[in-house]
């Protein structure tokens, strides 16, 4: 067996690592978002968040093969192709972020985002955004920047995608995309600024399984008609997640 590969399985709180990404599969595999918001919290608290970061957005590209071929076809194309090119001019300062701040603000602001993006959705707070070109450019810039310094690619472009009036389906699908595709562009960034170490990708592939059968998992268990109860659950799974993640538990 590879070395690295006995590296990343003799981790400490590599157990708690995989209950956590097994979980945030299954999250983003029924409710179409929240595996980050659900992992993240968790993994900085065991881990150095830029070791987290990058070992996340290597496990969530099983989301390729998993979850994304189903969504593809019901896509608004241009409006993910105009956001993922935003979110890449913004990785690089995100990135810089994770890269120069004491790991401590990074797990304060992993869970305050959480947090903060939890409290939107539970209360039906909305960008009420015309989602026209520029505003999708804004949110995409503004996903990558705070994406790239905590790994949550998600909480800007749900509330975003929540409020600009598509079909369900639809607003489903992009994240979905949107998500997995702005993994897959973080990766390089991440390579550039020197975070995505041998130990982060072994880890990242130790990740993928347990990922993608929880996504799988999730994709199974979602029915249309039950969506307001699978985004319950989420809600809660990820408050218990965001708040176990403070920095005041240690």
């Amino acid at each position: 067996m590879p070395e690295g590969i006995l590296a990343a399985l003799a981790l400490p709180g590599l157990w708690g690592l995989l209950a956590a990404v097994t979980v945030a599969g299954v999250i983003f595999g029924f409710a179409g978002f929240g595996a980050a918001l659900v992992f993240l919290p968790v993994a900085v608290a065991l881990v150095p968040p830029e070791l987290a970061v990058a070992a996340f957005s290597v496990s969530a590209l099983s989301s390729l093969v998993t979850v994304v071929p189903r969504a593809w076809n019901v896509i608004d194309r241009r409006a993910v192709g105009v956001m993922l090119a935003a979110a890449m001019a913004g990785f690089p300062f995100g990135v810089w972020a994770l890269r120069s701040f004491d790991p401590t603000v990074i797990r304060w602001l992993v869970s305050g985002v959480v947090l903060v993006t939890l409290a939107a959705l539970v209360a039906g707070w909305r960008m009420r955004t015309e989602p026209g070109t520029s505003a999708r450019v804004g949110v995409g810039a503004a996903t990558g920047v705070i994406g790239g310094a905590t790994g949550l690619t998600g909480p800007v472009v749900i509330l975003f995608n929540l409020g600009a009036g598509a079909p369900a389906l639809v607003t489903r699908a992009n994240t979905l995309v949107f998500l997995t595709l702005s993994s897959l562009l973080l990766l390089p960034q991440l390579a550039v600024q020197g975070l995505l170490r041998p130990e982060a990708l072994w880890l990242g592939l130790v990740f993928l399984l347990p990922y993608a059968l929880g996504s799988r998992l999730g994709q199974a268990l979602f029915d249309p008609g039950r969506e307001g109860l699978y985004r319950r659950v989420a809600y809660a799974i990820i408050a218990a997640s965001a708040l176990a993640g403070l920095p005041i538990w240690s």
